[in-house]
């Protein structure tokens, strides 16, 4: 039975190897070709998206649109050269601790 961190995991592989993929042939890599404004243009899209149908209260849009949101952060992160443990590690830094005590306890650049 393949596990859900299974899933992202697999899909962060495939979205990172498409880096050098054929951008006539890859959605994925013609992001990559088109740029990190363009791919960060696309997040934001996605979140504003997802944002709308929670608004909306559209169980299935918000399915689809947490999807879309997902795949285009992972996008991202492989753009960046990061790797899902950093931000998994960041998570596990944070975990236990009171939001509002995390919030203050960032440095403001």
């Amino acid at each position: 039975m393949t596990t859900q961190a299974e899933i992202l995991d697999r899909l962060f592989e495939t979205i990172a190897a498409r880096k050098t993929a054929d951008a006539d042939s890859s959605y994925t890599a013609r992001l990559y070709a088109k740029g990190t404004k363009k791919i960060a243009q696309k997040v934001g899209e996605e979140g504003v998206e997802l944002a709308l149908a929670a608004v909306l209260k559209d169980k299935d849009e918000i399915i689809s649109e947490s999807a879309d949101l997902i795949y285009h952060m992972f996008v991202l992160w492989a753009d960046a050269g990061l790797e899902p443990s950093e931000i998994y590690a960041k998570l596990a830094e944070r975990e236990g601790l009171s939001g509002l005590v995390e919030k203050a306890s960032r440095v403001e650049s």
